[in-house]
């Protein structure tokens, strides 16, 4: 369990800046502290809280919200099988079950090397190629069993390393936002004037 590290806290005071009130990136940073350790753990939502101005708890209840946030380690991939209705009529429990027999886990297990972690999922949004399922949020369609089997046999060869990040990473690219693009970090309260990137436009 890890605070942020010092790279990690140079990265969450720039994704700060840019906010009118430092509490509107505890979603950011928590993504920052999962990317970081794979899941979220105490140490970093007390050092969030720290950075942002809010208590522990009020960072717990913030992420606790979100099902994409761990509060305990998950494996390296993190499936998650959708059970709802669409995916449910098309064979996603029998999906599931065979994941469970090729994995070697009950739902909500994790494999003993630290590789797979398998979940179910409420609607993935792609009802017509059910059924789905996600792999660190990256999409599967239509999936069978034996594509299950080849999709964890290339995992587990780090054959989609390109495509598939460990759990946590949500991008491969850091967003920056040049010094004279920034909108500007002022307290809403305090404006007195249109944005600038309104650009003379008449506000809405």
């Amino acid at each position: 369990m890890a605070r942020l590290s010092d790279e990690n806290v140079r990265l969450a005071k720039e994704i700060i800046a840019r906010y009118p009130r430092s509490r509107s990136a505890t979603i950011p940073l928590l993504h920052l502290a999962q990317e970081q350790d794979g899941y979220v753990t105490n140490e970093a939502m007390v050092h969030i809280g720290e950075l942002v101005g809010a208590t522990s708890a009020e960072v717990l209840g913030t992420a606790s919200f979100y099902e994409m946030f761990k509060f305990e380690p998950v494996g390296r991939y993190l499936i998650n099988i959708c059970g709802t209705m669409s995916c449910a009529l098309m064979g996603a429990e029998d999906l599931m079950h065979h994941a469970e027999e090729r994995l070697g886990v009950k739902l909500g297990g994790t494999t003993p090397d630290g590789t797979f972690t398998l979940e179910r999922a409420e609607c993935q949004a792609a009802c017509t190629e059910a059924p789905c399922l996600q792999v660190n949020y990256r999409y599967r369609f239509r999936v069978t069993n034996d594509e299950f089997d080849r999709l964890v046999d290339d995992l587990a060869a780090g054959r989609l390393d390109a495509e598939i990040p460990p759990h946590g990473t949500v991008a491969r690219v850091r967003q920056r936002v040049a010094a004279d693009r920034v909108v500007g970090a002022v307290d809403p309260e305090l404006v007195t004037e249109s944005p600038v990137w309104l650009d003379g436009k008449a506000a809405l």
